[in-house]
C-alpha cells in the first residue's frame, strides 16, 4: 500500500487501520485532518492516541506536503505558484479568480510531458515522472491555505497529461470530491486530455460526473498533426468514435478545446470543418487565444478572425465561448507553464538547468 497518507482514500486508509488493528472509524479522521484542515506530518494527527502515530510513523507511513517556491501575480489577478515536490522536482499550478469571486485552480498532473504539443511549452520539458494522488491533491490544499479563499472549479490543464498518469488522476477526483475532505462538486471538476483514448474509456467506466474536455486544435490529421503529435497514434477518426462512446456510456456533454493559431487553423474552412466534425455530438467548444512563449513561432490569431471563427460556429448550433488571454504576464496562461523555465537566446530552444527548474 502507498506510504503516503495523502495518497489514500478513505476506503483505502479503512483498509489501513483495521490493518493496524486499529478502530474504523479513525480512517475518516485522518482523512479530514489531512485534506480538510491541512495537516502535514503524522504528529499533527492529535486525535489518535499517541501509540497509533507511533505504529504509523514506524511502519513508514507519512504525509508529503508541497513546498511553495514562489508565486507570480498577473495585474489580472491570475496567480501562478511554482511548487517543489519531495523529490527537488518541480510544477505548477494556477489560480484564477472570475468576476463572481469565484476561484478555479488548474492543476498540474505530471513533472514534464511527453505529449509534444507543439504549442504549449510544458512540452519542451522533459517528462521525469507522473505526480501521486497525493501530489496532485495537495495543489488545492496548498492555494486554498495560501489564498485563504475555498476551491469553487477544478481544471485538470496543467502541466502534462491527465490520461497519461490516469490511474492517479482518477484517484485524486475521488480524494478531492470526498465530502470528509474538500469536498469539491464531481460537476466542478473538468479533466482535459489530447486525445488518449484508453484514457478516455476508463474515464467512461467511471460512476462520477466530471466533466471531460478534450483538446482538438484541429478539424482534420493533417492539420492537428500541425500542432499535436499525438495524431500519429490516435487518429481523429478513432478520437470521435471513442468520444460518441464515451457519451453514450455517460450522456455527459463534451467539451471541445481548439487553439487559435494565425495562418494553421483559424479559416472559414477549418471553422466549417470543425463544425461538421463535432456536428453529431452533445458538446459545447472553447476557442483559445493562442499565448506565445519563446520555444514556439505560432502568431495568435486576432481578434476580428476569432470571433467569425465562434460566429460560424454558432451558426452550426454549436455553443462556443472565446477564452482570451490570463496570466500572460506571469506566463501563466494556457499552454505556457514552463515557459520560464528555458532561455531561447542562450540555448536555441533546448532544455537548461535555470533557478525554475532541473531540466536537461
Amino acid at each position: 500500500m502507498e506510504k503516503d497518507l495523502k495518497s489514500l482514500t478513505v476506503t483505502e486508509l479503512e483498509q489501513l487501520v483495521l490493518s493496524l488493528e486499529e478502530k474504523k472509524f479513525h480512517a475518516k479522521t485522518i482523512f479530514s485532518f489531512i485534506h480538510a484542515k491541512g495537516s502535514g506530518s503524522v504528529e499533527e494527527l492529535t486525535t489518535l492516541h499517541k501509540a497509533f502515530r507511533q505504529k504509523l510513523t514506524e511502519q513508514g507511513y507519512f504525509i508529503s506536503r508541497l513546498k511553495t517556491v514562489e508565486v507570480f501575480c498577473d495585474p489580472d489577478g491570475t496567480k501562478k505558484y511554482l511548487f517543489e515536490l519531495g523529490d527537488s522536482t518541480r510544477i505548477e499550478t494556477v489560480e484564477l479568480v472570475d468576476e463572481a469571486g469565484r476561484h478555479t485552480v488548474c492543476i498540474s498532473t505530471q513533472v514534464g510531458c511527453r505529449m509534444n504539443c507543439q504549442f504549449c511549452a510544458t512540452a519542451h520539458l522533459r517528462f521525469t515522472r507522473n505526480l501521486t494522488a497525493g501530489e496532485i491533491a495537495d495543489q488545492v490544499i496548498e492555494v486554498e491555505k495560501q489564498s485563504g479563499a475555498r476551491v469553487a472549479n477544478l481544471v485538470y490543464m496543467g502541466m502534462g497529461e491527465p490520461f497519461d498518469n490516469c490511474e492517479n488522476v482518477i484517484k485524486s477526483v475521488y480524494i478531492l470530491k470526498d465530502p470528509s475532505g474538500k469536498n469539491i462538486g464531481a460537476r466542478h471538476i473538468t479533466i482535459s486530455t489530447s486525445g488518449i483514448i484508453p484514457g478516455i474509456e476508463r474515464f467512461s467506466r467511471e460512476d462520477m460526473q466530471v466533466r471531460l474536455a478534450v483538446s482538438l486544435h484541429g478539424a482534420n490529421d493533417n492539420i492537428r498533426g500541425k500542432i499535436m503529435r499525438i495524431v500519429k497514434k490516435y487518429p481523429l477518426n478513432k478520437l470521435m468514435a471513442a468520444v460518441k462512446d464515451y457519451q453514450a456510456k455517460t450522456g455527459r456533454r463534451v467539451t471541445f478545446e481548439y487553439v487559435m493559431i494565425k495562418g494553421v487553423n483559424d479559416s472559414e474552412v477549418d471553422a466549417r470543418a470543425l463544425a461538421k466534425l463535432i456536428g453529431g455530438v452533445k458538446c459545447n467548444v472553447n476557442l483559445i487565444e493562442y499565448n506565445p512563449h519563446p520555444l514556439c513561432d505560432f502568431v495568435p490569431s486576432d481578434r476580428k478572425t476569432i470571433q467569425k471563427f465562434a460566429e460560424l460556429l454558432e451558426a452550426s448550433g454549436i455553443e462556443t465561448v472565446v477564452r482570451y488571454k490570463r496570466g500572460q504576464s506571469i506566463n501563466a496562461a494556457c499552454g505556457q507553464l514552463g515557459a520560464g523555465w528555458y532561455d531561447k537566446k542562450e540555448t536555441g530552444g533546448r532544455r537548461q538547468e535555470t533557478e525554475e527548474g532541473r531540466q536537461e
